[in-house]
């Protein structure tokens, strides 16, 4: 068997992060069809099927995901190589990969790339938005962005957001018709919006006051799979929601959303941006978490209300 070369790897690498062979022909300027025969060419020489596909879509193999977890990461350093060797001092340049919740991204989107993206015209951001706690080495991703709880410990975290609470919301217009709850299990009486995960996983209630807890699986007429959805939800009345509370905070403080069981609202480290420590980072992205780390110096200092002090 020939040995495998760079550009089928790259090919190979690109289609598995994209789950598609347009977007990856895209990506990588060819044409869908010519990608298809170059990755099935590919697969022969192997004697192994890589992707299993269809007219909707294409998922990785058993032998896919084992060559990915492989050689993906290689992939992504010879690349980052690349990237930096271009970048000259004054013109950074290279494209920076990160794995987010939509919540969690929406505070640097807000806050950091405009001014980001503005000094640092060759360089690239791309978030792609995603509930399951992915393996961002494994996917191809140069960063995460998450809780600091939910960051491997093999990876450098920087701090973001103070703590963080989670607090049930509802409006006015649903508690007129609904007595608010006055402890945990009276939210068993009440219509709550739930969350689920990608993963297929639904999000339990985690109340906590003075070392008592309480861990609920609520029910209701809605399950979603954005934060956002639910609080919108919240505000229309249908019920209760679950919802971290930077992303609430304004809406209580207008009085469009009533702060319920505020004594059981637990409180967890904020939100991270995380990448490997075992790996050089790129210059890119070594601009970009400093640009994070000073955003996040700066607003502590300023005692920003939607992020506490640590």
């Amino acid at each position: 068997m020939k040995k495998a070369g760079l550009s089928e790897l790259t090919v190979f690498v690109e289609i598995a992060h994209q789950r598609s062979f347009s977007a990856a022909a895209r990506n990588l300027d060819v044409s869908p069809s010519a990608l298809s025969h170059a990755m099935r060419a590919f697969e022969a020489r192997l004697g192994v099927r890589l992707f299993n596909r269809t007219t909707r879509s294409v998922a990785l193999t058993e032998a896919g995901e084992r060559l990915l977890r492989r050689v993906g990461p290689a992939i992504a350093d010879l690349q980052d190589a690349v990237s930096e060797a271009a970048s000259s001092r004054d013109r950074p340049s290279g494209v920076i990969r990160i794995s987010a919740s939509e919540s969690a991204a929406k505070l640097l989107v807000r806050n950091v790339l405009p001014s980001f993206l503005t000094r640092y015209t060759d360089i690239h951001v791309e978030i792609v938005v995603d509930t399951r706690l992915v393996d961002i080495v494994a996917d191809g991703f140069d960063a995460g962005i998450r809780v600091l709880q939910d960051v491997p410990r093999d990876m450098i975290a920087v701090r973001f957001g103070g703590d963080m609470r989670f607090m049930a919301v509802a409006s006015p217009g649903y508690l007129q018709q609904h007595p608010a709850p006055q402890a945990p299990h009276d939210l068993g009486q009440h219509r709550c919006i739930r969350f689920r995960f990608e993963s297929g996983a639904l999000y339990r209630w985690d109340l906590e006051r003075r070392g008592k807890s309480a861990s609920l699986d609520v029910d209701g007429p809605m399950t979603l799979g954005n934060v956002n959805l639910m609080i919108e939800a919240a505000l229309n009345g249908i019920g209760v929601a679950w919802v971290p509370d930077y992303l609430a905070a304004e809406h209580v403080a207008s009085g469009r959303l009533v702060h319920l069981l505020a004594d059981w609202s637990p409180s967890i480290p904020g939100l991270c941006l995380y990448y490997p420590a075992n790996r050089h980072p790129p210059t890119a992205l070594q601009l970009f978490a400093t640009a994070v780390r000073e955003w996040a110096e700066c607003n502590m200092k300023d005692s920003a209300p939607r992020l506490r002090p640590r």
